[in-house]
Protein backbone atom coordinates (compact mmCIF):
# COMPACT_ATOMS: atom_id res chain seq x y z
CA UNK A 1 0.00 0.00 0.00
CA UNK A 2 1.03 3.58 -0.35
CA UNK A 3 2.13 6.16 1.72
CA UNK A 4 -0.96 8.48 -0.16
CA UNK A 5 -3.42 5.81 0.59
CA UNK A 6 -2.09 4.47 4.17
CA UNK A 7 -2.77 8.02 5.20
CA UNK A 8 -5.62 8.40 3.58
CA UNK A 9 -6.94 4.94 5.80
CA UNK A 10 -5.38 6.81 8.94
CA UNK A 11 -7.52 9.98 8.19
CA UNK A 12 -10.54 8.33 7.56
CA UNK A 13 -10.19 6.03 10.61
CA UNK A 14 -9.09 9.21 12.92
CA UNK A 15 -12.80 10.47 11.13
CA UNK A 16 -14.85 7.85 12.51
CA UNK A 17 -13.40 8.24 16.20
CA UNK A 18 -14.10 11.44 16.36
CA UNK A 19 -17.66 11.09 15.08
CA UNK A 20 -17.10 13.53 12.40
CA UNK A 21 -16.58 13.76 8.24
CA UNK A 22 -14.22 16.29 8.40
CA UNK A 23 -10.43 15.01 9.24
CA UNK A 24 -6.69 16.83 9.38
CA UNK A 25 -4.44 15.91 6.97
CA UNK A 26 -1.95 17.59 4.09
CA UNK A 27 -4.33 19.56 1.63
CA UNK A 28 -4.43 17.42 -2.13
CA UNK A 29 -2.10 18.77 -4.49
CA UNK A 30 -3.67 21.06 -7.30
CA UNK A 31 -2.05 19.80 -9.88
CA UNK A 32 -1.10 16.40 -10.43
CA UNK A 33 -0.11 15.22 -13.86
CA UNK A 34 3.58 16.85 -14.51
CA UNK A 35 6.14 16.81 -16.47
CA UNK A 36 9.83 17.83 -15.51
CA UNK A 37 12.69 18.50 -17.39
CA UNK A 38 16.44 17.60 -16.87
CA UNK A 39 19.80 16.95 -18.48
CA UNK A 40 21.50 13.98 -18.88
CA UNK A 41 23.89 14.19 -16.11
CA UNK A 42 23.87 11.75 -13.10
CA UNK A 43 22.72 14.10 -10.27
CA UNK A 44 19.62 13.98 -11.87
CA UNK A 45 18.97 10.97 -9.82
CA UNK A 46 16.43 12.76 -7.44
CA UNK A 47 14.41 12.98 -9.98
CA UNK A 48 14.87 9.74 -11.49
CA UNK A 49 14.41 7.46 -7.80
CA UNK A 50 11.30 9.65 -6.85
CA UNK A 51 9.64 8.25 -9.81
CA UNK A 52 11.13 4.81 -10.11
CA UNK A 53 10.65 4.68 -5.70
CA UNK A 54 7.08 5.69 -5.92
CA UNK A 55 7.63 8.50 -4.31
CA UNK A 56 5.99 11.09 -6.62
CA UNK A 57 2.53 8.61 -6.62
CA UNK A 58 2.82 8.56 -3.06
CA UNK A 59 2.23 12.34 -2.77
CA UNK A 60 -0.39 11.88 -5.43
CA UNK A 61 1.83 13.01 -8.38
CA UNK A 62 1.85 11.55 -12.02
CA UNK A 63 4.72 12.55 -13.06
CA UNK A 64 6.85 12.34 -16.65
CA UNK A 65 10.39 13.00 -16.94
CA UNK A 66 11.91 14.41 -20.44
CA UNK A 67 15.40 14.54 -21.61
CA UNK A 68 16.64 18.26 -22.61
CA UNK A 69 18.53 18.97 -25.58
CA UNK A 70 20.45 21.95 -23.73
CA UNK A 71 20.31 23.86 -20.59
CA UNK A 72 18.83 27.16 -22.60
CA UNK A 73 16.22 24.76 -24.28
CA UNK A 74 15.18 23.63 -20.43
CA UNK A 75 14.74 27.26 -18.97
CA UNK A 76 12.85 28.23 -21.96
CA UNK A 77 10.32 25.30 -21.51
CA UNK A 78 9.88 26.10 -17.81
CA UNK A 79 9.43 29.54 -18.37
CA UNK A 80 6.95 29.14 -20.79
CA UNK A 81 5.07 26.63 -19.56
CA UNK A 82 6.25 23.32 -20.97
CA UNK A 83 7.62 22.21 -18.02
CA UNK A 84 6.20 22.15 -14.73
CA UNK A 85 10.05 22.22 -13.37
CA UNK A 86 13.04 20.94 -13.95
CA UNK A 87 16.43 20.06 -12.98
CA UNK A 88 18.86 23.02 -13.06
CA UNK A 89 21.91 24.76 -13.04
CA UNK A 90 21.76 26.20 -9.62
CA UNK A 91 22.96 29.92 -11.21
CA UNK A 92 19.90 29.59 -13.48
CA UNK A 93 17.21 30.57 -11.46
CA UNK A 94 19.33 33.36 -10.23
CA UNK A 95 20.32 34.65 -13.45
CA UNK A 96 16.65 34.27 -14.83
CA UNK A 97 15.52 36.46 -11.93
CA UNK A 98 18.23 39.17 -11.97
CA UNK A 99 17.97 38.99 -15.55
CA UNK A 100 21.23 37.75 -17.28
CA UNK A 101 19.91 36.54 -20.55
CA UNK A 102 16.78 35.39 -20.07
CA UNK A 103 14.36 37.68 -17.73
CA UNK A 104 11.97 35.28 -15.72
CA UNK A 105 11.62 35.04 -12.05
CA UNK A 106 12.39 31.81 -11.03
CA UNK A 107 12.63 30.08 -7.62
CA UNK A 108 13.96 26.75 -6.17
CA UNK A 109 13.02 25.24 -2.55
CA UNK A 110 15.31 21.81 -3.11
CA UNK A 111 19.00 21.50 -3.31
CA UNK A 112 19.92 18.43 -5.73
CA UNK A 113 23.10 17.86 -4.63
CA UNK A 114 26.30 18.39 -3.52
CA UNK A 115 29.93 18.50 -5.84
CA UNK A 116 29.81 16.08 -8.66
CA UNK A 117 31.97 17.77 -11.07
CA UNK A 118 35.20 17.64 -12.60
CA UNK A 119 37.79 19.73 -15.20
CA UNK A 120 39.35 17.09 -17.71
CA UNK A 121 42.42 18.39 -19.75
CA UNK A 122 43.35 16.24 -23.60
CA UNK A 123 45.74 14.13 -23.51
CA UNK A 124 47.97 16.68 -25.14
CA UNK A 125 47.31 19.26 -22.35
CA UNK A 126 48.30 16.86 -19.81
CA UNK A 127 51.49 15.99 -21.18
CA UNK A 128 52.50 19.36 -21.31
CA UNK A 129 51.37 20.01 -17.53
CA UNK A 130 52.81 17.04 -16.27
CA UNK A 131 56.34 18.50 -15.94
CA UNK A 132 55.53 21.07 -13.75
CA UNK A 133 53.36 18.89 -11.45
CA UNK A 134 54.94 17.90 -8.27
CA UNK A 135 54.94 13.65 -7.66
CA UNK A 136 53.90 11.15 -5.18
CA UNK A 137 56.67 8.35 -4.14
CA UNK A 138 55.10 6.88 -6.81
CA UNK A 139 55.59 8.42 -9.31
CA UNK A 140 51.39 9.41 -9.59
CA UNK A 141 50.79 13.50 -8.95
CA UNK A 142 50.37 15.08 -6.01
CA UNK A 143 46.51 16.16 -6.09
CA UNK A 144 44.69 18.39 -5.92
CA UNK A 145 46.34 19.34 -9.08
CA UNK A 146 46.41 23.20 -9.37
CA UNK A 147 46.00 25.55 -12.12
CA UNK A 148 49.51 26.79 -11.85
CA UNK A 149 50.63 23.62 -13.12
CA UNK A 150 48.51 24.74 -16.70
CA UNK A 151 49.74 28.27 -16.87
CA UNK A 152 52.80 27.95 -18.78
CA UNK A 153 50.81 25.86 -20.69
CA UNK A 154 48.62 28.75 -21.45
CA UNK A 155 51.51 31.11 -21.53
CA UNK A 156 53.23 29.39 -24.13
CA UNK A 157 49.40 29.55 -26.33
CA UNK A 158 49.27 33.23 -25.76
CA UNK A 159 53.20 33.43 -26.59
CA UNK A 160 52.44 31.76 -29.91
CA UNK A 161 49.51 33.69 -30.41
CA UNK A 162 47.11 30.86 -30.23
CA UNK A 163 43.74 31.36 -28.24
CA UNK A 164 43.59 28.23 -25.18
CA UNK A 165 39.87 27.07 -25.48
CA UNK A 166 38.02 25.33 -22.80
CA UNK A 167 34.60 24.22 -22.59
CA UNK A 168 31.75 24.73 -20.10
CA UNK A 169 27.86 24.24 -19.97
CA UNK A 170 26.01 27.35 -19.47
CA UNK A 171 27.55 31.47 -18.86
CA UNK A 172 25.71 30.93 -15.36
CA UNK A 173 26.26 27.05 -14.42
CA UNK A 174 28.31 26.20 -11.35
CA UNK A 175 30.78 24.54 -13.58
CA UNK A 176 31.55 28.03 -15.39
CA UNK A 177 32.16 29.46 -11.71
CA UNK A 178 34.07 26.40 -10.81
CA UNK A 179 36.49 26.59 -13.84
CA UNK A 180 36.72 30.30 -13.36
CA UNK A 181 37.53 29.48 -9.95
CA UNK A 182 40.47 27.08 -10.77
CA UNK A 183 41.79 28.87 -13.49
CA UNK A 184 42.15 32.48 -11.61
CA UNK A 185 43.10 31.01 -8.33
CA UNK A 186 46.23 29.54 -10.53
CA UNK A 187 46.75 33.34 -11.90
CA UNK A 188 44.87 32.12 -15.69
CA UNK A 189 42.46 35.12 -16.45
CA UNK A 190 39.42 33.64 -17.63
CA UNK A 191 37.99 36.60 -18.82
CA UNK A 192 35.14 38.85 -18.36
CA UNK A 193 31.60 39.70 -18.93
CA UNK A 194 30.27 42.97 -20.29
CA UNK A 195 26.62 42.93 -20.61
CA UNK A 196 26.20 46.69 -21.12
CA UNK A 197 28.28 46.95 -24.07
CA UNK A 198 26.71 43.78 -25.57
CA UNK A 199 29.43 41.40 -25.23
CA UNK A 200 27.95 38.43 -23.54
CA UNK A 201 31.04 36.39 -24.16
CA UNK A 202 32.44 36.37 -21.32
CA UNK A 203 36.23 36.74 -23.08
CA UNK A 204 37.37 40.23 -22.37
CA UNK A 205 40.75 40.03 -21.13
CA UNK A 206 40.89 36.10 -21.52
CA UNK A 207 43.81 34.14 -21.19
CA UNK A 208 41.50 30.95 -21.34
CA UNK A 209 38.51 31.65 -23.72
CA UNK A 210 35.33 29.58 -22.49
CA UNK A 211 32.75 29.04 -24.65
CA UNK A 212 29.73 26.75 -23.99
CA UNK A 213 29.34 22.94 -25.38
CA UNK A 214 26.12 20.80 -24.01
CA UNK A 215 27.07 18.40 -21.44
CA UNK A 216 27.32 14.85 -23.40
CA UNK A 217 29.31 16.51 -26.20
CA UNK A 218 32.41 17.66 -24.21
CA UNK A 219 34.37 14.94 -25.03
CA UNK A 220 33.54 14.52 -28.70
CA UNK A 221 34.57 18.29 -29.12
CA UNK A 222 37.41 17.93 -27.04
CA UNK A 223 38.54 14.72 -29.17
CA UNK A 224 38.00 17.00 -32.05
CA UNK A 225 40.23 19.75 -30.97
CA UNK A 226 37.80 22.71 -30.91
CA UNK A 227 38.50 22.78 -26.73
CA UNK A 228 41.48 21.90 -25.08
CA UNK A 229 39.74 21.06 -21.84
CA UNK A 230 36.46 21.39 -20.20
CA UNK A 231 34.37 21.31 -16.63
CA UNK A 232 31.47 19.12 -17.02
CA UNK A 233 29.18 16.85 -14.23
CA UNK A 234 29.40 13.05 -14.69
CA UNK A 235 29.34 10.86 -16.05
CA UNK A 236 31.32 12.87 -18.93
CA UNK A 237 34.79 13.65 -16.72
CA UNK A 238 35.00 9.31 -16.56
CA UNK A 239 33.65 8.95 -20.33
CA UNK A 240 36.97 11.00 -21.81
CA UNK A 241 38.83 8.43 -19.63
CA UNK A 242 37.24 5.37 -20.75
CA UNK A 243 37.53 6.57 -24.20
CA UNK A 244 41.09 7.34 -23.74
CA UNK A 245 41.19 11.52 -24.45
CA UNK A 246 41.48 13.05 -21.63
CA UNK A 247 42.62 13.37 -18.11
CA UNK A 248 40.42 14.62 -15.03
CA UNK A 249 42.91 16.88 -13.44
CA UNK A 250 40.40 17.72 -10.31
CA UNK A 251 36.91 17.22 -8.97
CA UNK A 252 34.94 20.70 -7.76
CA UNK A 253 35.22 18.74 -3.91
CA UNK A 254 38.62 19.98 -4.37
CA UNK A 255 38.17 23.26 -5.49
CA UNK A 256 35.41 24.00 -2.99
CA UNK A 257 34.39 20.80 -0.85
CA UNK A 258 30.90 20.22 -0.36
CA UNK A 259 29.50 23.01 -2.75
CA UNK A 260 26.33 23.05 -4.07
CA UNK A 261 25.40 21.93 -7.38
CA UNK A 262 21.81 21.43 -9.12
CA UNK A 263 18.43 22.82 -8.10
CA UNK A 264 15.54 21.83 -8.62
CA UNK A 265 13.79 24.88 -10.58
CA UNK A 266 10.21 26.32 -10.83
CA UNK A 267 8.76 29.53 -12.11
CA UNK A 268 7.59 31.63 -9.63
CA UNK A 269 3.75 31.87 -11.20
CA UNK A 270 3.49 27.79 -10.96
CA UNK A 271 4.75 27.78 -7.62
CA UNK A 272 1.77 30.14 -6.54
CA UNK A 273 -0.68 28.89 -8.56
CA UNK A 274 0.11 25.22 -7.00
CA UNK A 275 1.44 25.72 -3.99
CA UNK A 276 0.41 22.16 -2.38
CA UNK A 277 1.83 20.78 -5.80
CA UNK A 278 5.27 21.96 -4.70
CA UNK A 279 5.19 20.80 -1.36
CA UNK A 280 4.30 17.21 -2.74
CA UNK A 281 7.44 17.56 -5.65
CA UNK A 282 9.79 18.37 -2.53
CA UNK A 283 8.82 15.33 -0.12
CA UNK A 284 9.14 13.01 -2.73
CA UNK A 285 12.20 14.16 -4.05
CA UNK A 286 13.40 14.78 -0.46
CA UNK A 287 12.74 11.01 0.37
CA UNK A 288 14.66 10.27 -3.17
CA UNK A 289 17.85 12.26 -1.63
CA UNK A 290 17.70 10.17 1.66
CA UNK A 291 17.20 6.99 -0.23
CA UNK A 292 20.33 7.75 -2.68
CA UNK A 293 22.88 8.06 0.44
CA UNK A 294 20.91 5.92 2.97
CA UNK A 295 23.61 3.22 4.70
CA UNK A 296 26.40 4.51 3.59
CA UNK A 297 25.46 4.82 -0.37
CA UNK A 298 24.58 0.91 -0.14
CA UNK A 299 21.65 1.82 -2.80
CA UNK A 300 24.06 3.28 -5.23
CA UNK A 301 24.74 0.27 -7.23
CA UNK A 302 21.27 0.18 -7.98
CA UNK A 303 20.74 3.65 -8.70
CA UNK A 304 23.66 3.39 -11.21
CA UNK A 305 21.18 0.54 -13.48
CA UNK A 306 18.47 3.15 -13.06
CA UNK A 307 20.15 6.09 -14.62
CA UNK A 308 22.50 3.89 -16.99
CA UNK A 309 18.77 3.33 -19.42
CA UNK A 310 19.10 5.44 -21.96
CA UNK A 311 16.13 7.76 -21.23
CA UNK A 312 17.76 8.98 -17.79
CA UNK A 313 21.72 9.27 -18.46
CA UNK A 314 22.32 6.91 -20.66
CA UNK A 315 25.88 6.15 -20.32
CA UNK A 316 27.49 2.44 -19.24
CA UNK A 317 27.25 1.34 -15.70
CA UNK A 318 30.55 1.16 -15.76
CA UNK A 319 31.39 4.78 -16.45
CA UNK A 320 28.65 5.69 -13.81
CA UNK A 321 29.69 4.18 -11.22
CA UNK A 322 32.96 5.12 -11.17
CA UNK A 323 32.08 8.22 -9.56
CA UNK A 324 29.00 7.46 -8.20
CA UNK A 325 29.60 4.65 -6.18
CA UNK A 326 32.99 6.95 -4.65
CA UNK A 327 35.68 6.51 -6.31
CA UNK A 328 37.26 8.67 -9.35
CA UNK A 329 39.48 8.04 -11.86
CA UNK A 330 42.34 10.54 -12.90
CA UNK A 331 45.06 9.44 -15.46
CA UNK A 332 43.80 5.93 -16.30
CA UNK A 333 44.34 3.51 -13.84
CA UNK A 334 44.80 6.34 -11.27
CA UNK A 335 41.77 5.81 -9.45
CA UNK A 336 41.46 7.29 -6.01
CA UNK A 337 38.39 7.68 -3.06
CA UNK A 338 36.25 10.46 -3.09
CA UNK A 339 33.39 9.27 -0.95
CA UNK A 340 31.58 12.60 -1.03
CA UNK A 341 32.14 13.07 -4.83
CA UNK A 342 28.18 12.52 -5.01
CA UNK A 343 25.93 14.20 -2.09
CA UNK A 344 22.29 13.93 -2.44
CA UNK A 345 20.85 14.12 1.25
CA UNK A 346 24.43 14.08 3.95
CA UNK A 347 25.08 17.65 5.23
CA UNK A 348 21.71 19.29 4.38
CA UNK A 349 22.53 18.79 1.02
CA UNK A 350 18.70 19.48 0.18
CA UNK A 351 18.26 22.74 2.04
CA UNK A 352 18.03 26.02 -0.10
CA UNK A 353 21.00 28.09 1.81
CA UNK A 354 20.48 31.73 1.27
CA UNK A 355 24.69 31.26 1.61
CA UNK A 356 24.57 29.35 -1.58
CA UNK A 357 22.87 31.75 -3.28
CA UNK A 358 24.86 34.66 -2.53
CA UNK A 359 28.39 32.72 -3.22
CA UNK A 360 26.70 32.48 -7.01
CA UNK A 361 25.89 35.70 -7.02
CA UNK A 362 29.25 36.81 -6.05
CA UNK A 363 30.88 35.13 -8.76
CA UNK A 364 28.72 36.79 -11.53
CA UNK A 365 29.15 39.99 -9.95
CA UNK A 366 33.06 39.03 -9.87
CA UNK A 367 33.24 37.85 -14.14
CA UNK A 368 30.70 41.00 -15.06
CA UNK A 369 27.54 39.08 -15.50
CA UNK A 370 26.30 41.95 -12.93
CA UNK A 371 28.07 45.34 -14.22
CA UNK A 372 27.64 47.34 -11.37
CA UNK A 373 28.31 47.40 -7.67
CA UNK A 374 25.28 46.20 -5.65
CA UNK A 375 25.22 46.43 -1.78
CA UNK A 376 25.49 43.59 0.59
CA UNK A 377 21.76 43.84 1.08
CA UNK A 378 21.04 43.49 -2.74
CA UNK A 379 22.86 40.30 -2.21
CA UNK A 380 20.52 39.30 0.33
CA UNK A 381 17.22 40.09 -0.66
CA UNK A 382 17.98 38.82 -4.39
CA UNK A 383 18.31 35.39 -2.44
CA UNK A 384 15.36 35.58 -0.37
CA UNK A 385 13.34 35.98 -3.97
CA UNK A 386 14.84 32.93 -5.15
CA UNK A 387 15.66 30.62 -2.55
CA UNK A 388 12.93 29.25 -0.77
CA UNK A 389 13.28 27.63 2.88
CA UNK A 390 10.02 28.35 3.88
CA UNK A 391 8.43 25.80 0.89
CA UNK A 392 11.28 23.44 1.74
CA UNK A 393 10.64 23.21 5.76
CA UNK A 394 6.07 23.00 5.18
CA UNK A 395 7.24 20.13 3.55
CA UNK A 396 9.86 18.47 5.27
CA UNK A 397 7.12 18.88 8.37
CA UNK A 398 4.64 17.07 6.46
CA UNK A 399 7.20 14.42 6.18
CA UNK A 400 8.62 14.30 9.92
CA UNK A 401 3.93 14.18 10.44
CA UNK A 402 3.66 11.85 8.41
CA UNK A 403 5.99 9.32 10.29
CA UNK A 404 8.12 9.06 7.18
CA UNK A 405 11.27 10.96 8.28
CA UNK A 406 12.75 12.15 11.41
CA UNK A 407 13.26 16.08 12.45
CA UNK A 408 16.55 14.78 13.62
CA UNK A 409 17.36 14.44 9.59
CA UNK A 410 16.82 18.10 9.23
CA UNK A 411 18.09 21.69 10.08
CA UNK A 412 16.88 22.71 13.23
CA UNK A 413 14.03 25.26 11.45
CA UNK A 414 13.64 27.04 14.85
CA UNK A 415 17.04 28.32 14.71
CA UNK A 416 18.57 28.02 11.34
CA UNK A 417 19.33 31.55 9.16
CA UNK A 418 20.06 30.30 6.43
CA UNK A 419 23.45 30.86 6.31
CA UNK A 420 26.50 28.50 6.55
CA UNK A 421 29.33 29.27 8.86
CA UNK A 422 32.02 30.81 6.79
CA UNK A 423 33.76 28.75 5.01
CA UNK A 424 37.32 27.82 3.91
CA UNK A 425 38.09 24.37 2.25
CA UNK A 426 38.53 26.32 -1.18
CA UNK A 427 41.44 25.80 -3.05
CA UNK A 428 43.01 28.75 -3.10
CA UNK A 429 42.51 29.36 0.66
CA UNK A 430 40.43 32.44 0.61
CA UNK A 431 37.32 32.12 3.19
CA UNK A 432 33.81 32.43 2.11
CA UNK A 433 31.11 34.28 4.57
CA UNK A 434 27.63 34.70 2.73
CA UNK A 435 26.58 37.55 5.14
CA UNK A 436 29.71 39.88 3.70
CA UNK A 437 29.49 39.28 -0.06
CA UNK A 438 31.66 42.35 -0.55
CA UNK A 439 34.43 41.80 1.64
CA UNK A 440 34.48 38.45 -0.09
CA UNK A 441 34.76 39.92 -3.10
CA UNK A 442 37.45 41.74 -2.55
CA UNK A 443 39.77 39.33 -1.68
CA UNK A 444 40.52 38.02 -5.01
CA UNK A 445 43.22 39.19 -6.93
CA UNK A 446 41.51 38.89 -10.21
CA UNK A 447 37.73 39.75 -10.78
CA UNK A 448 35.73 42.87 -10.52
CA UNK A 449 35.40 44.50 -7.07
CA UNK A 450 33.91 47.61 -5.39
CA UNK A 451 32.92 50.06 -7.86
CA UNK A 452 35.25 47.93 -11.02
CA UNK A 453 33.08 48.10 -14.06
CA UNK A 454 34.39 46.37 -17.34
Amino acid sequence: MSLRYKQWFKSIAASVLLGSTSFSQAAEPEKEELKFGFIKLTDMAPLAIAYEKGFFEDEGLYVTLEAQANWKVLLDRVIDGQLDGAHMLAGQPLGATIGFGTQAHIITAFSMDLNGNGITVSNDIWEQMKPHIPKQADGKPVHPIKADYLKPVVDKYKADGKPFKMGMVFPVSTHNYELRYWLAAGGIHPGYYAPKKGDTSGMINADAQLSVTPPPQMPSTMEAGTIYGYCVGEPWNQQAVFKGIGVPVITDYEIWKDNPEKVFGVSKDWADKYPQTHIAVVKAMIRAAKWLDANNNANRPEAVKILSKPYYVGADEEVIANSMTGTFEYEKGDKRPVPDFNVFFRYNATYPYYSDAIWYLTQMRRWGQIADHKPDSWYMETAKKVYRPDIYRAAAEELIADGVMQASEFPNFAKESGFKPPQKEFIDGVTYDGTKPNDYLGKFKIGLKGKDEV
